[in-house]
């Protein structure tokens, strides 16, 4: 940091480039963008990456874990969830899959390839890597849960044709969801907050190098925790200002029309993945996989009740059920992310076959 930043806090680049990233927000919403202004707003994405991520540190520094993961997880998902109501009110019925498709790709790029990938540094860095099981178990059995209750059952119900819920069904489903994801945050934070904390000799949450610095102050906090939400903002709305390029880039290659849902959903979560991998290269795996499983249920958990209220209004109908493709996806990932908590321990093997289930999830979605 420059001397400038340390007398003048504003001109720090954490702070400069969410705001640059806003601003060029503001410019490009809704508007058909040239060549050049798509590499710019693509790169303000980057830069608000990087800053959420920042800031995020930040605020789990003074916080202590778990709720700097969960801080990150409900801030990113309660602006992507803002983002799919919106894209489905303006986009009638060729938006009908767009929830089911956005909460799937998050379930799989965070259970799949945030955890692969974290468990992959982790056992880099150690040979292998290390975790809470009753913890991390706890998080998986919810996501398998939510996902079966509100992605996998709408394609065998009988109330409706097609892959939708009832009104009833809907209803059940969306309280159902938030329930089990307060659920799960009361166990988390409350009562069993060390199933889930790192399990590192002398581990607080803030282990590694920050252990042995002083927590930022509560101002200082409260400043990194506004600027991780405009951050973030900036992250999302850039990321649908260049989705416009993406489709065509998409259309031109051939490839389905679900690919640029995923392309979203990958630059969305770009924070998390970070996030994680910065934790887990401090032998912070913990840290890594609460972000991996906490982002997958607060997907789902916030995802379907919005939608199912926003359903009071928004036009056409909603599909939620998966194909049989890919609840073949989601069992073998439920089964193999059993088997690699289970033990408390990983190795490289453990990360490798999380990354390739997440690999086969993106080769289907190019070519189904």
């Amino acid at each position: 940091m420059s001397s400038a930043a340390r007398t003048y806090p504003f001109l720090d680049w954490t702070v400069l480039v969410p705001v640059a990233a806003i601003i060029a927000l503001a410019f490009s919403w809704g508007r058909e963008l040239p060549g050049a202004v798509v590499v710019l707003v693509a790169l303000c994405l980057a830069g608000a990456v990087l800053a959420a991520v920042h800031h995020a540190e930040v605020v789990a520094h003074r916080v202590g874990e778990p709720f700097g993961s969960l801080v990150l997880a409900i801030a990113v998902t309660v602006i992507e969830v803002a983002l799919v109501v919106t894209l489905m009110a303006d986009g009638g019925e060729k938006s009908a899959s767009l929830a089911r498709d956005t909460v799937f790709a998050a379930v799989m790029i965070t259970c799949n390839g945030i955890a692969g990938l974290s468990l992959l540094v982790g056992a880099l860095r150690n040979r292998v890597a290390v975790f809470n099981a009753e913890g991390t178990g706890a998080a998986l059995a919810t996501v398998a849960t939510l996902a079966t209750l509100s992605l996998v059952l709408p394609t065998f119900t009988t109330s409706k044709p097609g892959p939708e819920f009832s009104a009833a069904q809907l209803t059940f489903a969306a309280v159902a969801s938030l329930a089990l994801y307060g659920l799960f945050i009361a166990v988390q934070t409350v009562r069993h907050r060390d199933y889930f904390l790192p399990v590192t000799p002398g581990s607080d949450g803030s282990s590694g190098d920050e252990s042995h610095a002083a927590p930022p102050t509560t101002p200082a906090a409260l400043a990194s925790l506004g600027l991780l939400v405009v951050a973030l903002v900036a992250v999302v709305g850039d990321a649908k200002a260049v989705s416009p390029a993406i489709e065509a880039g998409v259309a031109k290659a051939g490839m389905p029309q679900a690919v640029v849902g995923v392309v979203i959903a990958l630059l969305v979560l770009l924070p998390e993945t970070l996030a994680a991998v910065r934790a887990a290269r401090r032998d912070r795996v913990q840290t890594s996989l609460n972000l991996a499983y906490g982002s997958a249920l607060a997907s789902i958990g916030l995802t379907i009740p919005a939608i199912a209220l926003a359903s009071l209004w928004l036009p056409g109908p909603l599909l939620l059920g998966l194909g049989a493709v890919h609840m073949v996806l989601l069992a073998l990932t439920v089964v193999v992310g059993a088997l690699t908590i289970v033990p408390g321990r990983a190795t490289l093997l453990q990360g490798g076959v999380h990354l390739v289930l997440l690999a086969a999830y993106l080769f289907l979605a190019v070519s189904p």
